[in-house]
Order: structure tokens, then sequence, then C-alpha cells
């Protein structure tokens, strides 16, 4: 990974809770499920909320703004209002911290 943006230390994210990680080039929502790390865009897709700072119940991550919800690992929308995916990133480990590629974000159908 050429360009790759570290995040956050993997201590920072606590077990079933996700971050929120303002970078130069975008605003992040890190989560720790399980041990795995997953970065999603931190903006909700229906509208304002940060994803980040947003509960997580079951796998999924409750918007803080309307309580539509996403699956951590997908990014998908599994709650009305929210009907549009968010935008994920593969999250590598590395000298204990999260990176992403920046360049290898995508959008789940």
């Amino acid at each position: 990974m050429a360009d790759a943006l570290r995040l956050c230390a993997e201590a920072e994210v606590p077990e079933g809770e996700g971050r929120r990680v303002e970078t130069e080039i975008g605003d992040f929502a890190v989560f720790r499920l399980d041990g795995a790390f997953f970065v999603l865009a931190n903006a909700c897709s229906h509208g304002p909320g940060h994803l980040g700072l947003s509960p997580v119940e079951g796998g999924e991550v409750v918007c803080e703004a309307h309580r539509g919800r996403f699956d951590i690992r997908t990014g998908r929308a599994t709650r009305l209002p929210c009907r549009e995916a968010v935008q994920v990133w593969d999250a590598v480990l590395r000298d204990g911290a999260v990176w992403i590629d920046p360049a290898r974000g995508r959008v789940e159908d």
C-alpha cells in the first residue's frame, strides 16, 4: 500500500465500538467487532449524522441523527430511513495501527 493512510492506533477503538477519525483527506468511522476492524465513511448516507460517534448494536451502527442502521462489515443500509450504503475500506493492521488505502474505497450492493 504505497499511499496508505494511518487512521488510528488499534487500542483507540474498544471492542464493540466505533471511533470518528478526521484526516486531511476525509472523515472515517473505524469499528472493532469480534477483534476485527472495519472502516466506513463517517457520514450517514441519509443526511447529517456521524457514524463513528453512534452506538453499535448487533454488528450494526445506529445513526445518531435518525436511528437508521448500517451493517458495519459491508456498509449496507439495514433500516429505514437509510436506503443507500456507505463507502467502506479494507482495514489493514500494521505496527499496532489501523490503515487503509484511500483509493480503494467501495460501495457494496
